[in-house]
């Protein structure tokens, strides 16, 4: 029986090693060679193809390569971080099914940085590394507020600032009108050509909170319309694409 058994076990590895060429000259795909954390030589073998049009070429096949200069702006200094959004987008869902760890460095519950680099953008613990994916899939492909601002080419620390976004995080009027104000001048942008006083930037309220209507990573809302349900009101991120 144990010499049955070690023949079949055979058989069927060399049905394997048999198959592999077959399946990557049939158009199948074929498991890339494991590589090292931090490192992209295990899908690209070099960085030509994947590069915008017009960049410098790149020597090496780590992060450091990108890193040394393309440094984490966590205090989010410009309005845009096309990087770090072509690098995340590209290897999320639904483009990529890359996880966290390829790239960063993680000890649940006490840091979270990046290969390579010193310091730590946060302390998730393993849930909110979980919902931290949930946002990060929201972020790159749902149609709400997030991924819109995702096609624009803005990171998280755009809206949240330095560190990882929690799960109670919100983001304050003047993180919003930071890029689509002041208010007055936003105001005159939305004002209807007919019945000006619906404007929903000129409220009868008040200042209300921009996150009241446009939610980050969850169907946005007209408040309006709770009250006033016949005004033919729209807004961006109210639904998945």
């Amino acid at each position: 029986m144990f010499v049955m058994k070690r023949v079949v076990v055979i058989a069927i590895a060399a049905a394997v090693l048999f198959c592999l060429p077959l399946l990557t000259a049939g158009g199948g795909t074929a498991l890339a060679a494991p590589s090292p954390k931090g490192s992209c030589k295990g899908c690209h073998a070099d960085f030509a193809s994947v590069l915008p049009k017009g960049h410098p070429a790149v020597k090496g096949t780590g992060l450091a390569a990108c890193s040394s200069c393309h440094a984490p702006d966590l205090a989010a200094k410009k309005p845009e971080n096309a990087y770090s959004v072509r690098m995340h987008r590209a290897h999320i869902p639904p483009k990529g099914k890359l996880e966290c760890t390829a790239c960063h460095s993680w000890v649940p519950g006490k840091s979270f940085g990046l290969i390579g680099r010193k310091g730590s953008f946060g302390k998730p613990d393993k849930e909110q590394m979980e919902l931290l994916k949930e946002i990060f899939a929201s972020w790159a492909s749902s149609g709400y507020t997030d991924s819109l601002h995702a096609e624009a080419g803005i990171a998280c620390s755009q809206c949240h600032g330095k560190g990882l976004p929690t799960f109670d995080d919100t983001v304050e009027n003047a993180g919003c009108l930071k890029c689509h104000g002041p208010m007055e001048e936003l105001a005159k942008k939305t004002e209807p050509k007919e019945f000006k006083d619906r404007n929903p930037h000129k409220s009868h309220l008040g200042d209300i909170a921009c996150t009241v209507c446009h939610k980050g990573h969850m169907e946005s809302k007209v408040y309006c319309l709770d009250c006033h349900k016949q005004f033919g009101m729209k807004i961006q991120g109210a639904a998945k694409k």
